[in-house]
C-alpha cells in the first residue's frame, strides 16, 4: 500500500509533452487576459484624454466682440483719462456713477432691490418706498443681503454699459490650426467686430457672480453654494455614517432587528439620487420648514429665507444619499482590522470603547476616509436631487449662511449647456474645469489625511 499511493500520484501528474502543453495553455490564458486588461486601461485613459480635450478646446480660443460702448470711452465720459486709468481700475462710487448716467431709474431700482449698492443709503429707490417694500410681506432681497462690492458694480458696468456681444467663437485647436481662414471670415462677416484670443477661464470668471450674459458671466455664486453644501453634507454624514458603522460592528448583536437594519442599508446605497430629492423636498424642505429655513434660530431677522428650499436643505438632503456608502466602507475598513487588535486592548485592561477608540478606529481611518472620498466625489457632481429640493438655476446673489437660497456648480453647467448661443457652451466648458478642480482638491485633502495616518498607524 506505501508503494501503491506514489504510484497512483505519479501516473496523475501530467508529464512531458502533456505538462509543456498545459504550460503553454496556461500562458496563453495569462497572455490574452493582461492584453484584455490592458486594452481595458487604454480605453479609458483614452476616454479621459477624449473628454479632458474637448473641455479645454471649448474653454479657450479665438473671439469676435463687438462692444456697444468702449471701455476707453466710458471713462472718458466718466470724467477720466483713458490712458491713465481704465475701467477696471475705476473704484466702487464712481462705478456707481456711470449706472447713474447710463441705465433708467427702473432698471437701477430693480438691480438695487436685488441687492443694494451701499449699506447706509440708497442711489436709484427713494427711501420712503424703500421702508414701504421693507415692511411688506414680501420683502426685496436687498432688503436683507449684504450690499454690492466693487467687483459686483464693475460686473453691472460691463453688462449694462459696456455691453460687449461675442458674435463669433472659435475653439482652441481652429484657433492656432487656421487663424488666416477665421481672420478672412471675420472680416467679411463682422467688419466691425474685434477678433481677440480668449480664456474663458479666468481669475474675474471665478470672482465674478452669474449673469444672463455670457461675456460677463462667472460661477462665484455657484461655487460659493457647492462649497456650501458640501461642507454641510460633509459635516453631517461623515460622522453619522462612522458612528453608525462602529455600532454595527462592534457593539450590534447579531439578532433579526440588526440583520434588517444592514439589509435595508446595503439597499439604500443603489437607490436613485432622484428619490432622494423627493424625500429632502417632503421632509426637509416641507415638514421641517422652520429648521431649514431659519425662522427658528433667528427669527425674522437677516439671513432667513422665506421656505424651506436652503443649503441646510440641499446639504441633508446629499448627506442622506451618501450616508450607505460611508457607512458600507467605514464597516468593511472596521472588519479588516485584525480580531488580536481588539483582543489586546480587552487583554490589557481597557473598555470596549477606549480600544475602539485609540486602537480599532486609527487602524481603520484610511479604510474610512477612502470611502468618503468616493462618497464625497458622487455628491459634488449632483443635479436631479438638487432641483428637486429647490436649487435656483439663476441667482447672482452669493450665500451668506446655510439658510441662503443657492445653487451649484453642476446646475450651472447644465443651464448654461442648454443654452443654443455658443457662448454659454464656452463658460461651460470653464465651469467645468472650476468643478473639477474642486473635486481634485477635496480628494487631494482626503488622500493626504489617509496617508498621513496610514504611515502614524
Amino acid at each position: 500500500m506505501s508503494v501503491a499511493a506514489p504510484e497512483r500520484l505519479r501516473h496523475d501528474f501530467p508529464e512531458d509533452d502533456e505538462f509543456l502543453g498545459q504550460l503553454q495553455t496556461r500562458r496563453r490564458k495569462a497572455g490574452l487576459s493582461s492584453a484584455l486588461f490592458l486594452l481595458v486601461l487604454v480605453v479609458a485613459v483614452a476616454a479621459l484624454v477624449t473628454l479632458l480635450y474637448t473641455i479645454t478646446n471649448e474653454a479657450f480660443g479665438l473671439v469676435a466682440i463687438v462692444n456697444q460702448q468702449e471701455p476707453a470711452a466710458v471713462v472718458a465720459a466718466a470724467g477720466f483719462d483713458p490712458e491713465l486709468v481704465s475701467l477696471e481700475e475705476m473704484d466702487k462710487d464712481d462705478l456707481i456713477d456711470v449706472l447713474v448716467a447710463n441705465v433708467s431709474t427702473n432698471v437701477g431700482r430693480r438691480f438695487e432691490r436685488e441687492q443694494r449698492f451701499y449699506e447706509d443709503r440708497l442711489v436709484f429707490e427713494p427711501r420712503g418706498s424703500w421702508d414701504d417694500l421693507c415692511a411688506s410681506q414680501s420683502p426685496a432681497p436687498g432688503c436683507t443681503s449684504a450690499p454690492r462690492d466693487e467687483s459686483n458694480v464693475y460686473q453691472l458696468v460691463l453688462e449694462r454699459v459696456v455691453v460687449a456681444d461675442v458674435v463669433a467663437t472659435y475653439q482652441l485647436t481652429e484657433s492656432y490650426l487656421d487663424r488666416d481662414r477665421i481672420e478672412a471670415e471675420v472680416a467679411e462677416r463682422h467688419p466691425e467686430a474685434r477678433l481677440e484670443f480668449r480664456a474663458w477661464l479666468t481669475r474675474r470668471f471665478v470672482t465674478t457672480p452669474q449673469s444672463s450674459t455670457p461675456e460677463v458671466a462667472g460661477v462665484r455664486t455657484a461655487l460659493l453654494g457647492s462649497v456650501w453644501v458640501i461642507a454641510i453634507t460633509i459635516l453631517f454624514s461623515v460622522p453619522v455614517g462612522v458612528g453608525a458603522a462602529i455600532y454595527l460592528e462592534e457593539y450590534a448583536q447579531p439578532n433579526r432587528v440588526n440583520r434588517l437594519i444592514q439589509t435595508n442599508i446595503n439597499n439604500l446605497a443603489g437607490v436613485p439620487s432622484i428619490i432622494y430629492g423627493m424625500l429632502g423636498l417632503a421632509v426637509l424642505v416641507r415638514t421641517l420648514e422652520p429648521l431649514t429655513s431659519g425662522s427658528l434660530f433667528l427669527g425674522d431677522g437677516r439671513g432667513v429665507s422665506e421656505n424651506g428650499r436652503t443649503i441646510l436643505a440641499a446639504g441633508l438632503t446629499l448627506g442622506l444619499l451618501i450616508l450607505p456608502i460611508i457607512i458600507i466602507a467605514a464597516q468593511e475598513a472596521l472588519r479588516a482590522v485584525p480580531g488580536s487588535l481588539r483582543q489586546a486592548g480587552m487583554a490589557l485592561g481597557a473598555t470596549k470603547w477606549q480600544t475602539t477608540k485609540s486602537h480599532i478606529l486609527p487602524a481603520a481611518l484610511p479604510g474610512i476616509l477612502t470611502g468618503a472620498i468616493l462618497a464625497v466625489a458622487r455628491a459634488i457632481g449632483e443635479t436631479a436631487p438638487l432641483i428637486v429640493v429647490g436649487a435656483s438655476t439663476f441667482i447672482n446673489v452669493d450665500p451668506s449662511g446655510p439658510f441662503s437660497k443657492f445653487t451649484v456648480l453642476p446646475i450651472q453647467i447644465y443651464q448654461w449647456t442648454a443654452r443654443p448661443q455658443d457662448e454659454f457652451r464656452s463658460i461651460a466648458a470653464a465651469a467645468i474645469i472650476v468643478l473639477l478642480v474642486l473635486l481634485l482638491t477635496l480628494n487631494a485633502t482626503a488622500v493626504i489625511l489617509r496617508n498621513r495616518y496610514s504611515r502614524r498607524v
